[in-house]
């Protein structure tokens, strides 16, 4: 398989086709030709039942000196750019398979995107869900109409009885993939962005080992203007595709634990057909690290009120690290493509983004016993500007003079100056203040 478009020279020979086995319940990978033309009409096909989202300059842009544009898929109706894909594949399926069903077996975007848009087009849809699997992820997914069935402990197992299920009832077994149907879906992002944005300079993808949307994209954005950089994002902990591009065949990393926080991030390379897609035709590769993400998530939180995940953050983290200095004063569009992260977890993710972002900080200090001395703490650190977020004394454990107290406080500060103004102010007025560093 290869893509076919305007800029023959760069797109020839992008995919080769390569076998694959026959089984009535597995969709078939590729055996059919990318072109530009297919991306056009899966955009015509979809146009009414995913949303054209909006791709909007951004405040952070004075922030990092570039003109960002943000393209917010996490406002699909599950929250995920997979809509597109999952959507075009289940219309481009024949009326006889839409009649018996699908069955998808994982508690990840693209089963909930399966869930949803199976039950809109009237298609039997089964979900098999590991059983440590989040309620809520639960819940939702029955709330788009699947049948969904807690199985086994591990993903592993879900999967062994989804394909038995299939085989027993003529089920389609669905896992993503990169066919050439999901990757044309996949790639409408590129369309929308390339008529949304003007003089694009520059387009940030997340990475890691689904690269679909990676690869379908710059096949759009490549062929409208060969000129537009593309550039894919992926964490530091799981290099899957800059080491599946150096060996040149698709990898799986040792460390790669399928973290809830990481999403797809950290999932396998699962298709030559994407990794010979993005060899060809993304120009930049980049890593980041766990921190950047957090903080990049802070960042979208505050200044576009975007409640992302990791993966919807990765691509913005590129730029809070400064890991692609070339791209200042360019016009650059980020994709945020996702944005379903458990409540709990979001909880975790910004309080420790907001310690690492050191606008919060905790120190402990020892004063007298006396009445009055808590008070002036209090009274200095509110002239200092510092919020206290928690403030906590311990007698028993001192191991200092008998009639003392040390005070361990956690405050929050406007940012990294202030925190350090705030630090050299407890300094100069209580020599003994131990700082807890981060």
């Amino acid at each position: 398989m290869k893509i076919v478009s305007r800029n023959e020279e760069l797109l020839r020979d992008a995919l080769s086709c390569l076998p694959q086995p026959s089984s009535r319940t597995s969709l078939a990978s590729c055996n059919k030709l990318i072109r530009f033309e297919d991306i056009s009409a899966a955009a015509f096909k979809i146009q009414c039942g995913v949303q054209k989202t909006p791709c909007m300059y951004s405040r952070l842009s004075k922030q990092y000196g570039m003109d960002i544009y943000l393209k917010k898929e996490f406002l699909q109706y599950t929250g995920s750019v997979k809509e597109r894909g999952v959507l075009y594949l289940l219309m481009s399926l024949p009326q006889e398979q839409q009649r018996k069903g699908v069955i998808v077996a994982s508690d990840s975007n693209f089963s909930m995107a399966v869930a949803y848009h199976a039950s809109e087009l009237r298609i039997p849809v089964f979900v098999i869900m590991p059983t440590s699997t989040a309620p809520a992820r639960v819940r939702m997914c029955r709330e788009y109409g699947a049948m969904v069935i807690s199985y086994g402990t591990t993903a592993k197992d879900s999967q062994v009885h989804a394909r038995r299920l299939a085989q027993e009832n003529g089920y389609l077994y669905l896992e993503e993939e990169d066919s050439a149907v999901y990757l044309s879906g996949l790639g409408t992002v590129g369309l929308e962005m390339y008529e949304q944005v003007p003089k694009l300079d520059a387009v940030i993808f997340p990475a890691g080992g689904h690269c679909g949307l990676l690869a379908g994209s710059a096949a759009a954005l490549k062929h409208l203007n060969p000129r537009i950089s593309i550039i894919g994002v992926e964490s530091e902990s799981f290099p899957v595709l800059q080491q599946s591009l150096k060996a040149g065949h698709p990898t799986e990393d040792q460390a790669c634990n399928n973290h809830h926080f990481y999403g797809d991030v950290s999932g396998v390379c699962f298709g030559s057909n994407s990794l010979q897609l993005t060899g060809k035709l993304v120009d930049k590769v980049v890593a980041v690290r766990e921190e950047d993400i957090l903080i990049s998530m802070l960042r979208l939180l505050e200044y576009e009120r975007a409640t992302v995940d990791a993966e919807g953050a990765i691509g913005l983290a590129a730029l809070v690290a400064g890991k692609l200095p070339e791209l200042k004063g360019k016009r650059v569009a980020v994709v945020i493509c996702s944005g379903n992260l458990e409540l709990h977890l979001l909880q975790r993710c910004i309080a420790h983004a907001l310690t690492l972002d050191n606008r919060v900080c905790r120190f402990s200090l020892v004063i007298s016993d006396c009445p009055g001395d808590m008070s002036k703490l209090l009274e200095f650190l509110a002239r200092e500007e510092a919020r206290v977020l928690d403030i906590k004394q311990e007698r028993t454990f001192v191991t200092s003079e008998l009639f003392t107290v040390e005070v361990i406080c956690t405050v929050e500060t406007r940012d990294k100056i202030h925190t350090a103004q705030l630090r050299n102010a407890l300094l100069e007025r209580y020599p003994r203040t131990a700082w807890t560093e981060r």
